[in-house]
């Protein structure tokens, strides 16, 4: 992957009275503004949050119910719109065995790989957005979890037989399926407005546009949410409406925690950016 060097906000900041003592601990990176961030912190933060988030979203699943009345809500206000196309890409793509196994694998493992890294990445190259974006993707999970509180949602896959969607999932060779196993006990199925595979893949797109020179990892990274949607859709695990409520709590994230963030938000005095 090409990258553009960090220079200016990520240069090497200046001494800083009063950091003396956080920079004997191991791991300390001091940001333009004096703030220190360490990766042990942040590799814990991380597990703890995510664990409560997984807690607390497999706990709340809401009822059967509820969950098929506001799938109704969203067959018809997609049908309103005239954007009820799930079941018609399914049975197309379902033709398609390779697609569909792209598909399962896509929405099944790749979010988790693909965010993972480019949050290792902002964090050892851009050191000085860390922070902001960090901050983003921790209150866009957090929203969302919100969602699948209050909104429990139940998935095209989930639906009666004659709605004719398919779990492809379960129909095919993957890693996992919601039928398999612990992931049958534990996973709230009805978590499924806003789509986080979405929001991840916005999240992922808007920290690597801005940052990386090669045009084709650009291309690579404005097309990921585009196949992100098309593997949610033709797995028969989200509505459209789903990936647009996953992309506007992006955006929502990011305006909340650029208002709270503070961190590395002061630019640094310029010098030859670190190799």
């Amino acid at each position: 992957m090409s990258v553009t060097r960090p220079t200016g906000r990520d240069a090497a900041a200046p001494p800083q009275p009063g950091r003396a003592l956080h920079r004997r601990l191991p791991g300390a990176r001091v940001l333009s503004n004096g703030a220190v961030v360490y990766w042990w912190i942040e590799v814990t933060f991380v597990a703890v949050y995510y664990t409560l988030y997984s807690a607390i979203r497999n706990l709340n699943q809401g009822g059967t119910a509820a969950a098929r009345h506001h799938a109704s809500w969203i067959i018809d206000a997609e049908r309103h719109l005239g954007i009820s196309v799930e079941q018609q890409l399914q049975h197309w793509a379902l033709g398609i065995r390779p697609l569909i196994i792209a598909c399962n694998y896509w929405y099944g493992s790749l979010h988790f790989v693909i965010t993972a890294g480019v949050l290792i990445w902002v964090y050892h190259r851009w050191r000085n957005d860390y922070p902001l974006w960090r901050n983003t993707l921790a209150v866009a999970t957090g929203l969302a979890l919100i969602g699948f509180v209050f909104f429990p949602l139940m998935p095209p896959r989930l639906l009666p037989e004659h709605f004719g969607f398919v779990d492809t999932l379960a129909k095919d060779p993957t890693f996992w399926s919601f039928n398999s196993g612990a992931v049958s006990k534990i996973s709230n199925q009805f978590a499924a407005m806003p789509s986080v595979h979405c929001a991840w893949a916005l999240w992922c797109t808007s920290v690597l546009v801005p940052r990386v020179k090669s045009r084709w990892v650009k291309t690579l990274a404005i097309a990921y949410p585009v196949c992100t949607v098309t593997a949610i859709v033709l797995t028969a695990n989200h509505y459209l409406l789903d990936a647009v409520a996953g992309f506007v709590t992006v955006g929502l994230a990011y305006a909340i925690a650029r208002a709270c963030t503070r961190a590395g938000r002061r630019p640094a005095t310029p010098s030859p950016a670190a190799t």
